[in-house]
């Protein structure tokens, strides 16, 4: 019986691929053999090969073969071995995935559907925003015009594992024959095998990567060498040469001095309307401790950054300009895990959910918003609470009364209205020097504003489609801008077309950094990859990969050495730019991280998140962290310096001064 069982199954495959002729003579060559040994009780066929044809014939039995053998895995890989679970777990999500991918592709969308449902359960906690994605596909035509899903079928998972864990798979494997599953491993996964036993850190943040090409492509970019240092010639280093150095306690009598002018700003105050009469208000709270003025500096054992050349011709420094940063620089406070900076926050209330993005200018003397509904607003700090001028900016010619009146004796609004853009605004960024503001929008234009003239001077058109980031370079003149067209552009204020244009990224660039000397330019993407570019080639010379959300801030050190990036999970990443290697995450923060701040002389990085908190971590110690701190999993508690809490306001852009007063800014959001 069991033989005819196989014949049945091999005829019926025949027959399936069409070669008639050659199941004919199978059919004549098994009766004649019945025939031949029929006084023999033996079985026609070898052990192994009646096996393998059975298995074949489950392998052509149906959508059910992919359900039963993704149970079974995850059944075998549950009740494994605690030291090895957590590695073995990492296999059910690329296989839950491209099961119900290939069940899609083959027709069966009622099955596929069922299994989708059925374990999407387990992979909810990491993998929430996939999921969400992969709900939407309901037919193979789907598979091709999903951005997402096609990315997902062209690219291979990188699954990091130890030679004990991949041994007990393959074992598994071939025990159940469970042939599907072993073609979608040998497919879609690539094995990085270890020796020994596995790690002790069950949260690798590159234990589980997806790379758009194999991953030696990725590996052969970041082979690249790349030039961090700072540049010749920099203000920091004449000043470090003329030994003007001035000592702690002068510098904590310059941030005093700050300090002061600050309180002058420490008042609320009112925006115009946006849709009603919208008040808006700024706040200030000090963070830190009063030890940062006075506390002396940790020894600073890192070498000195190496210097640079310029790729891109620098604009020239204005003479009083450089006086006063210099003056800054001097007078700049050095911290530490000792000596926390004080704080800043400024806070709209009243925006009625309308406020996009917001921008602090260098000194922290002008606070920009981004609206949803196309404008761009700028409070200048000094001129709170004065009587405003009663002329109107450029293109507000059809305000409104109510527009232009806080309440009745009141007098006119205390902000600066820019109007232009078409669609809301995204992201807005102050020049150095703060005599320029550049903003982006849906619109897919970037406009280049006055903040002297109260005009708009350029628009720039270039991109396809909303212009999710624009950020001015550290001189100035030249920025960078990121767009939903997956693109990066780099331009200058003086030409209204891109100097360079950086592709390669698989999904949306929403964020975009300058490197200290200009040379270079990170990006951050909703493909979960941090990427960056030379500005004089427009090459990617380095791709960071271990985020498992889209990456929506990024920062860079101020000597070039690191960079900073957050994403939407609420993990912010330290990167070695000279390796292309992360060091050990900076896990705290619960909800998206949108903004991201090196102090002046690099020893704290500053956060600010979506869950309404501003965190501030200790940079020298997340770059040295030792191995047992590293296995012991105790390392991001060691680094979290203080965590400041606002009342209910997500923090949506942090900037340090170059005296290291950390200003923050976010829109006030009503609990409950």
């Amino acid at each position: 019986m069991e033989d005819d069982k196989i014949v049945g199954y091999v005829t019926a495959y025949l027959k399936k691929k069409g070669f008639t002729q050659t199941e004919k003579i199978f059919q004549e060559e098994f009766q004649h053999n019945k025939t031949t040994n029929s006084s023999s009780s033996n079985s026609l066929l070898e052990p192994d090969i009646a096996n393998h044809l059975l298995a074949f014939s489950q392998l052509e039995s149906g959508p059910a073969r992919f359900h039963d053998g993704y149970s079974k895995l995850r059944t075998w890989t549950y009740s494994s071995l605690d030291l090895y679970k957590h590695e073995l777990l990492r296999v059910l999500y690329p296989v839950f995935i491209h099961c119900f991918m290939d069940l899609v592709a083959k027709g069966h969308v009622q099955e596929a559907r069922n299994f989708f449902n059925t374990f999407r359960e387990d992979h909810e906690m990491m993998h929430l925003r996939d999921l969400q994605k992969l709900e939407g596909v309901l037919s193979p035509t789907h598979l091709q015009e999903m951005e997402f899903a096609h990315s997902l079928r062209q690219s291979k998972f990188n699954i990091k594992i130890c030679e004990y864990s991949y041994e007990l798979l393959l074992q598994h494997l071939h025990s159940t024959q469970s042939t599907t599953i072993l073609g979608i491993i040998n497919e879609h996964i690539n094995f990085q095998v270890s020796p020994g036993q596995p790690s002790l850190i069950s949260d690798d943040p590159e234990a589980v990567t997806l790379t758009g090409s194999s991953q030696e492509a990725a590996n052969r970019i970041n082979q690249k060498e790349i030039h961090w240092g700072l540049l010749e010639d920099s203000l920091e280093e004449r000043l470090e040469k003329a030994g003007a150095l001035l000592s702690d306690s002068e510098k904590g009598e310059g941030e005093a001095k700050e300090g002061e002018n600050d309180e002058t700003k420490k008042r609320s105050f009112e925006g115009g309307k946006q849709g009603g009469g919208s008040v808006k208000k700024v706040k200030k709270d000090k963070g830190g401790n009063a030890t940062g003025k006075s506390a002396k500096p940790e020894a600073n054992t890192v070498p000195a950054a190496p210097r640079v050349k310029p790729e891109l011709p620098l604009p020239i420094i204005p003479t009083e300009v450089e006086q006063s940063i210099l003056e800054d620089l001097r007078n700049r406070v050095q911290l530490s895990s000792v000596a926390l900076p004080s704080v800043s926050f400024y806070t709209f209330i009243n925006t009625h959910n309308g406020l996009s993005c917001s921008s602090i200018s260098h000194d922290g003397s002008l606070i920009a918003g981004g609206f949803s509904d196309s404008s761009l607003k700028v409070w200048d700090m000094a001129k709170l609470g004065q009587p405003p001028v009663s002329s109107l900016s450029q293109g507000e010619n059809d305000t409104s009364p109510n527009d232009q009146m806080f309440g009745q004796g009141v007098g006119k609004r205390q902000y600066t209205l820019f109007q232009g853009h078409s669609g809301p605004v995204y992201a807005a960024s102050f020049s150095p020097v703060g005599d320029f503001i550049l903003s982006s929008s849906a619109d897919s234009t970037i406009r280049l504003w006055s903040t002297k003239l109260n005009a708009n001077l350029v628009c720039y058109k270039g991109h396809n489609y909303p212009v999710w980031d624009v950020q001015f370079s550290p001189v100035g003149h030249y920025f960078a801008s990121s767009s939903h067209d997956r693109t990066a552009r780099i331009w200058s204020m003086d030409r209204i077309q891109p100097l360079r244009i950086m592709a390669g990224h698989l999904s949306d660039v929403d964020c975009v950094q300058w490197h200290a000397n200009c040379n270079y330019i990170a990006t951050g993407s909703s493909d979960k990859t941090v990427r960056l570019w030379d500005v004089q080639s427009g090459e990617c010379v380095r791709v960071f990969v271990g985020h498992r959300g889209m990456i929506l801030s990024l920062a860079m050190s101020p000597d070039g050495r690191y960079m900073a990036s957050g994403d939407e999970d609420g993990t912010i990443m330290m990167w070695d730019l000279s390796s292309g290697r992360s060091l050990t995450p900076l896990i705290g923060h619960t909800s998206c991280v949108w903004s991201l701040a090196f102090s002046s002389e690099g020893s704290v990085l500053a956060s600010g998140s979506a869950d309404c908190t501003v965190k501030l971590w200790d940079v020298n110690t997340s770059t040295k962290v030792s191995r047992a701190e590293e296995k012991s999993g105790n390392a991001n508690r060691l680094r979290s310096l203080k965590t400041l809490p606002t009342k209910s306001t997500p923090v949506y852009s942090l900037r340090f001064s170059r005296r290291n007063l950390l200003f923050a800014a976010g829109a006030l959001a009503k609990s409950g």
